[in-house]
């Protein structure tokens, strides 16, 4: 039965709360549990309890982990506002800091895969720590800025790779004290939740019905069908946002059918501020997906999650 630890930046962009609920779906995994990054006072944390209540998983323990005020974020992460995309107020859940990071240790003592779909500023903490620790650690990180995206899709450059750029400093210090998997930006934008999924997600349970509710409104505040799904040939007309977190869970559960992962020499170093990769010989040999088969995926996404 794979294990995952989820350390999520939830209520950011809403393919946390996708990723959430696919992981809460997929036969025979257990989320053994979930602690949040860039937080605010416990809100992000307040967030990812509130959606395992609504999914009857009350069970699954939650931390706020690494907060704002800690003051290492390029910017400051912020929220949508909450009342067009929770259907009530959401109480914060704060906690000390260490608590999210012995929630980490935990679960890499006991083997489970942790999958970063945040900013790495928790993993990076732990590894200051608890030097060593990431060493032993099963990572998949959701981020990374191997290759620029294929012909087709947003021509996006690696200062859009929010998970790694955001908190520079902790995303090198993880990369270079760990063995990760990194599903990076330039694959996960191939990605799509779609309008046409918003039907089936409306006759779902609690989570799917939020997603639908949520999707809607990052629909009209972020207009991603006009800006890419009819401007990019190859994403679907009525994309409404990219799935980077649910494919990087995915492939954490070792999801394999509908990915190409490849190992590469990878030089990693911050440049002007700005992480920067390069394949390189003599780097640090790095698996990478790097090919994903975008609608396999949408069909085992929506089918788990509806």
């Amino acid at each position: 039965m794979p294990e995952l630890h989820v350390d999520t930046d939830i209520a950011g962009d809403i393919d946390d709360l996708c990723a959430l609920a696919m992981v809460l779906a997929w036969p025979g995994a257990e989320l053994v549990a979930v602690t949040t990054t860039s937080d605010d006072g416990g809100k992000r944390a307040g967030y990812a309890r509130y959606a395992l209540d609504l999914a009857g998983r009350g069970d699954i323990p939650v931390a706020a982990g690494a907060d704002i005020a800690l003051g290492r974020y390029r910017v400051t992460p912020g929220f949508p506002d909450e009342a067009a995309y929770w259907p009530e107020p959401i109480p914060p859940a704060p906690g000390p800091l260490d608590a999210a990071l012995d929630l980490l240790a935990e679960s890499i003592t006991r083997g489970a895969t942790v999958v970063a779909i945040g900013p790495c500023t928790n993993l990076a903490l732990l590894e200051e720590r608890s030097p060593g620790i990431l060493r032993r650690a099963r990572l998949v990180l959701m981020g990374g800025y191997v290759f620029p995206p294929r012909e087709g899709f947003p021509p996006w450059g690696p200062e859009m790779d929010w998970n790694l750029q955001v908190d520079a400093v902790a995303a090198l210090r993880v990369l270079e004290s760990a063995d990760p998997l990194l599903v990076p930006l330039s694959v996960t934008v191939e990605t799509s939740l779609r309008r046409a999924h918003l039907a089936t997600l409306r006759r779902g349970g609690p989570l799917a019905k939020l997603i639908a509710r949520q999707a809607e409104a990052f629909a009209r505040d972020e207009g991603y069908e006009e800006r890419f799904g009819r401007t990019c040939p190859g994403l679907p007309d009525d994309t409404i946002n990219f799935q980077h977190d649910p494919l990087a869970c995915a492939v954490a559960l070792g999801w394999r059918e509908g990915v190409a992962i490849a190992t590469l020499p990878l030089v990693t170093a911050i440049e002007g501020g700005w992480l920067r990769q390069r394949v390189a010989e003599g780097g640090t040999l790095t698996r990478v997906v790097t090919r994903v088969d975008p609608a396999a995926f949408a069909a085992r996404w929506l089918s788990l999650v509806s």
